[in-house]
């Protein structure tokens, strides 16, 4: 009983991450993309080497400190990462010596993934895959899946209290039972006003049912994101 208890826990940790150096004052930058340009080295901090972007991954790619913090959560093996979009997460967690299987189903932004990850020297460690996760997940073999799920863009910040239905291209449920087919050690990236209770449902939910822990990112003294660990890769530090 004491066990099953533990499990249903949810423990909360908010983590402080510094960010990178800014942009030199009068550098000229597309309105398009302007409030995502000066932050460009928090992006990736080898930005100025040769990385790639396209203009979702302005808005989508996971700050460098982030992606670090959460590929430092895993020990070894083979990670899933299943919407890789310009590849900030897959790199770091090659960067950790990860083997990385990282799929995007747009073709383009694999080619930009590949590209960034030779900029950081990691690309030898990254399988990348131009597909569909959810028809691939069941020929996928892993020891821990990572979800960065598209937000439906910036105006997630528009929602009191995003709800995992509002995750692309399916709800989070639904995401997470295919994540489960692989591996129960699963970490997803989430909105900072992700409806918490339906992130720990997500543990009650699963059988049996999954440790969890929640991390909330502080980044220059803000709330930017959360991110949910399950099975053996929650507590783990």
């Amino acid at each position: 009983m004491g066990r099953a208890k533990k499990r249903l826990k949810h423990f909360k940790r908010r983590v402080k991450i510094k960010g990178g150096k800014r942009p030199k004052k009068g550098e000229a930058v597309s309105a398009l993309v302007k409030k995502y340009w000066v932050q460009r080295y928090e992006l990736f901090s080898k930005y100025d080497e040769g990385i790639k972007m396209d203009e979702e991954g302005w808005f989508s790619v996971t700050p460098e400190a982030i992606a670090a913090r959460q590929a430092q959560r895993c020990s070894g093996g083979v990670v899933i990462d299943g919407f890789t979009g310009v590849g900030g997460n897959a790199i770091q967690f090659a960067s950790m010596c990860h083997h990385v299987i990282a799929i995007d189903i747009d073709p383009k932004r694999v080619a930009l993934a590949l590209e960034n990850a030779t900029v950081y020297g990691v690309e030898d460690y990254i399988d990348f895959v131009v597909g569909d996760f959810f028809q691939l997940a069941q020929t996928l073999k892993g020891d821990k899946v990572f979800l960065s799920p598209p937000w439906g863009g910036p105006s997630y910040t528009k929602e009191e209290n995003f709800t995992l239905d509002l995750l692309k291209p399916c709800d989070g449920y639904k995401l997470f039972q295919v994540a489960q087919t692989i591996s129960p050690n699963i970490i997803m990236f989430l909105p900072k006003n992700i409806e918490l209770h339906q992130v720990e449902e997500l543990s009650w939910l699963s059988s049996p049912p999954l440790d969890m822990e929640i991390e909330e990112h502080l980044f220059n003294g803000k709330s930017k994101a959360v991110t949910a660990y399950f099975g053996d890769v929650a507590f783990c530090q």
